[in-house]
Formats: C-alpha cells, structure tokens, sequence
C-alpha cells in the first residue's frame, strides 16, 4: 500500500514536464554531441562545476568575490560546453571520427584542470608541490589578475 501511495508523489505535473523536456533533449543531445560519448562531456562538466567551486572559494578568500563577475562566467562556461558540439558537427563534415571532438574536449578538459587547480591553490586547498609547479603560469596569472580586481 505504501508503494501505491508513492507513486501519488512521483506522478506530478512538474515531474511530467520535467520527464517530457528530457525526452525531447535527448535526441537533440545525440545529434550535438554523438553517440557514446556521454563519459568524456561528464568529465568535462564536473571539471567546469569544479572550476566553479575553486574559484569562489578563492574569490572569497583573497576578498574579491563579487556575483556579477560570477554571473559573467556563466556565458563563459556555455561556450566551453557548446564547443565540443561544434567539433562534433565539424567532424561529421570532415568525415573524421571524433578527432576533432575527443582533441577538443581533452583540451578544455586541460584547460578546466589547470584553472581549477590554480584555484585550489589559491583558496588554500592543499596540494601537490609537483601540481602547483605545473600550473604555476596559471596561478601567477590568476593572482595578478585578483590583485588588479582588489585596488579597483
């Protein structure tokens, strides 16, 4: 019985539209993106979502957190996650099979690690000294950049 009560919860008009909206994206999706290649756009968006995550705790930590700088990435990430569509599309007209894509979304993917780490460190997140030698550029470069944002 108590099953049959449930299900009272889960047959909702939001939890239909939510279901309708997924099952009509999903072939949007497959075309944008390819087929089996769900795995590599996952990693790609938890680096982006940690990315996030590092830099406000960054911002915060050396007081230049701002929202609308926050708000302003968000264009930002779209781009990033738009990008291996577009290579997608590119090497179906090419005829190649996933160059473009794979070397694309393995390049953001770099770029994604290198920021987010270089943020880790930033926030004080312990790290590996090897790591933070290979980022550092990326470091140097977001610390100058915090720097300038703190006298204006």
């Amino acid at each position: 019985m108590r099953f049959l009560q449930s299900l009272d919860t889960l047959a909702t008009h939001a939890n239909g539209w939510a279901v309708s909206a997924g099952a009509s994206m999903a072939p949007v999706f497959h075309y944008l993106y390819g087929s089996e290649r769900r795995d590599i756009l996952v990693v790609l968006l938890v680096m982006i979502a940690l990315d996030w995550l590092t830099g406000v705790y960054a911002a915060k930590k050396d007081l230049t957190y701002s929202s609308d700088y926050g708000l302003n990435r968000v264009p930002r990430s779209l781009f990033l996650i738009a990008l291996p569509a577009v290579a997608n599309l590119l090497d179906r007209v090419v005829g190649t099979p996933g160059f473009l894509f794979f070397g694309v979304t393995f390049g953001l993917i770099y770029h994604t690690w290198t920021s987010l780490t270089a943020n880790a460190y930033r926030a004080g997140w312990p790290l590996p000294k090897s790591v933070v030698k290979l980022v550092s550029s990326e470091i140097q470069a977001k610390a100058e950049r915090a720097a300038r944002k703190g006298k204006g």
